[in-house]
């Protein structure tokens, strides 16, 4: 576990970065770890080299574009949490073996914690991608199995692609409140339990308005009267009916006034064309009125044949199967059944999102799997992630769709229970013995001596790099096995290095490419507050060039509508400045990230954020991100194919990426020998 640093260094204190006017305020808090590995190993189709070495985690640079993603866990509540933000106490569902069938229970957690190891990917029939430790064991229909084979001395049960796992199926993404959900909601709920109507007093003859709505439930009555003061409707809040004997007391809210009554008729009349939202409310608020779910059976009841019509309708828009039951009497009761077991009445429950939490309960509904769950794919990702697990009391939890225990990815700094945009600039983890582990490494026989590339994850020459030195240890090991080596940096410190650099050029290929995405620097300045303005690194490609070391630039991330524009003065200063090589690549903003960079474009660029943000769906399929393995780093539309268009004319233009690629990718590592290391460091 990181270890805290009670006297950080100042990330500023470096001749190596020149700022106009004060600094900014160095909120750095920094940590030291002693880490298990260096060199980490990656296969994945997004990434263009195989080794890498990371020497810090998290980056002062402050930019607002990379990190990784969430796993929903099933809440005792029947809704769904990242693991990440699960919590000892926290109340989940697990399983218990009871009467021939394992099955739903609640259970609480009973701890949390964080570990490093190598990730697989387990890819499902309905799409399901879940990323794993070798040594977690997953529910199949063949008992528990781990995901990775045998390892040396031990035999285990291990996925295979025969293998069927158990549990709910794919979770459904929960709804957003926007305005159609909430007057969907409102319909929904009043037209099945409420009361609207204007009569005349008996007493003194006045018209009377008059709106009441009366729950069991409070949950349902506390939604519909903040939905209803959010279009301006004010109700007041009263017992309705004392609880007497085993009937639990009755919660309502009401009102008479004429215009608030007026406005519940408006909120409350069927729309001509209902949007996916309002279809979404109404469901909810309707299964809170007239639903019920026990027994496995999920049913919603009504008289009115318009409304049972609405219902299967909505129903039907969302691929639910339903059937129909009539009880025949005075008033002809309609049950409207959802078909499909616990699989559809999740995928009903995460959707739609009724307000009422007891009825939404699966406990001791049994596994019965009717669910697409067949594992179609299970391989290593090539990579160390960070990995993240809970214990319950049944030593078991639902992990997006399967029954599971053991660990599960998280982002590098939020498995530390670090935000992965609050803390990600300004809480640095050094791996203190990162120059120690490498040489370790590096010496075993099993190390072929293949290109490894710094800065994979993060700035390797970020400016706390300043103080440790822990890049240039390593690249002095590097150069004493003659081992190849590639920088990605957007760092002035590198120059520092040159020295080292060049030493290890002239036995060893090296390659550095300069992150350089925007021409000027008041651009610069606002996305990445914290790293060398593009002049900067213009005149740091020139300087690398002069000492004889081979410069690239990479222009990434290309944010479409704020600096697509820039690329072809980028390539030709960097051209200018002595680079040989480019490449380009698109913004990503997973999960995390993604608000802090929609923060930071309406904070700078608040004029053309809504253009931005247009341009990037456009390259991105309508979507802010694409997390899909061979997708990530790249674009797709019309928009990225004429990015890509004018990126080629370009380079070709320039005489950018004109060199073979193959001259660079000699053999020259070799192990120092014992009496070489003699007069070595």
């Amino acid at each position: 576990m990181p270890r805290p640093v009670s006297n950080p260094p100042n990330p500023w204190e470096t001749i190596h970065a020149e700022w106009l006017g004060e600094p900014p305020p160095a909120e750095l808090e920094v940590f030291e770890e002693e880490a298990k590995s260096i060199i980490t190993e990656n296969d994945s189709p997004d990434v263009g080299f195989r080794f890498g070495v990371n020497p810090y985690r998290g980056c002062f640079h402050s930019c607002s574009y990379c990190s990784l993603g969430e796993t929903p866990i099933l809440m005792a509540d029947g809704r769904t949490k990242p693991l990440e933000d699960v919590r000892v106490g926290d109340e989940i569902y697990g399983t218990v073996h009871f009467w021939r069938y394992r099955r739903y229970v609640k259970t609480k957690v009973l701890a949390h914690w964080s570990t490093v190891k190598a990730a697989w990917r387990v890819v499902l029939e309905d799409g399901t991608e879940l990323v794993t430790s070798a040594d977690h064991r997953f529910l199949t229909q063949r008992g528990w199995k781990h995901v990775g084979p045998n390892p040396p001395g031990r035999q285990w049960p291990h996925l295979t692609v025969t293998n069927e796992m158990l549990g709910t199926g794919q979770f459904a993404k929960p709804p957003k409140a926007s305005l159609d959900y909430r007057v969907g909601y409102l319909c929904g709920m009043i037209r099945g339990d409420g009361t609207v109507g204007t009569y005349v007093s008996r007493r003194n003859g006045r018209l009377i308005h008059d709106f009441r709505l009366a729950l069991v439930d409070i949950e349902g009555v506390i939604r519909s009267r903040n939905y209803l003061e959010s279009f301006m409707i004010g109700t007041r809040e009263f017992v309705f009916q004392k609880a007497v004997g085993a009937r639990r007391e009755v919660q309502a809210i009401a009102t008479r006034s004429r215009s608030a009554v007026d406005g519940v008729r408006q909120l409350i009349a069927w729309p001509t064309e209902p949007s996916i939202d309002w279809r979404k409310g109404f469901l909810a608020g309707i299964f809170d009125a007239e639903g019920s779910y026990s027994g496995g059976i999920l049913r919603i009841c009504n008289g009115d044949p318009v409304i049972i019509r609405a219902i299967r309708d909505c129903l039907s828009s969302f691929g639910f199967e339903t059937s129909i039951e009539t009880q025949q009497r005075q008033r002809p009761m309609h049950h409207v059944r959802i078909r499909g077991g616990i699989r559809e009445h999740l995928r009903f429950f995460h959707t739609v999102d009724p307000a009422i939490t007891r009825k939404r309960s699966i406990v001791g509904q049994s596994i019965k799997n009717r669910s697409p769950l067949r594992v179609v794919s299970v391989e290593p990702l090539g990579v160390d992630l960070p990995m993240y697990d809970i214990t319950t009391g049944t030593g078991d939890f639902i992990a997006n769709g399967v029954v599971s225990h053991n660990c599960y990815a998280r982002p590098t700094h939020q498995y530390l229970g670090w935000g992965a945009g609050t803390d990600f600039d300004r809480k640095i983890v050094a791996k203190v013995n990162a120059p120690v582990l490498l040489r370790e490494e590096m010496s075993r026989k099993s190390w072929k001596g293949d290109t490894i590339v710094f800065s994979g994850i993060t700035d390797c020459y970020q400016p706390i790099e300043a103080t440790y030195a822990l890049t240039r240890r390593c690249l002095e090991i590097c150069a004493e096995f003659r081992n190849p080596v590639g920088i990605v940096t957007k760092g002035a410190l590198i120059r520092r290095d040159m020295d080292v650099l060049a030493r290890l050029a002239e036995e060893a290929d090296v390659g550095v490419w300069i992150s350089t995405p925007f021409l000027d620097d008041a651009t610069g300045r606002a996305i990445e507050p914290g790293a060398s303005p593009p002049s900067q690194r213009f005149e740091t490609m020139r300087l690398l060039a002069r000492a004889g070391i081979r410069v690239g630039v990479a222009v990434a991330p290309v944010i479409p509508g704020l600096n697509d524009s820039h690329i072809a003065g980028i390539l030709e200063r960097a051209r200018d400045a002595g680079a040989r090589h480019a490449f380009l690549q698109p913004v990503r903003l997973p999960a995390e990230v993604l608000p802090v960079f929609e923060e930071r474009l309406a904070q700078a660029f608040p004029q053309r954020a809504k253009k931005v943000w247009s341009a990037i769906e456009q390259i991105r399929g309508g979507k802010r991100n694409d997390s899909r393995f061979g997708m990530r780093m790249t674009g797709q539309g019309p928009r990225w194919a004429a990015i890509r268009t004018l990126f080629g004319v370009e380079c070709r233009r320039l005489g950018l990426n004109a060199e073979d690629p193959e001259r660079h990718h000699r053999t020259t590592f070799r192990r120092p020998s014992a009496q070489g290391n003699l007069f070595g460091d």
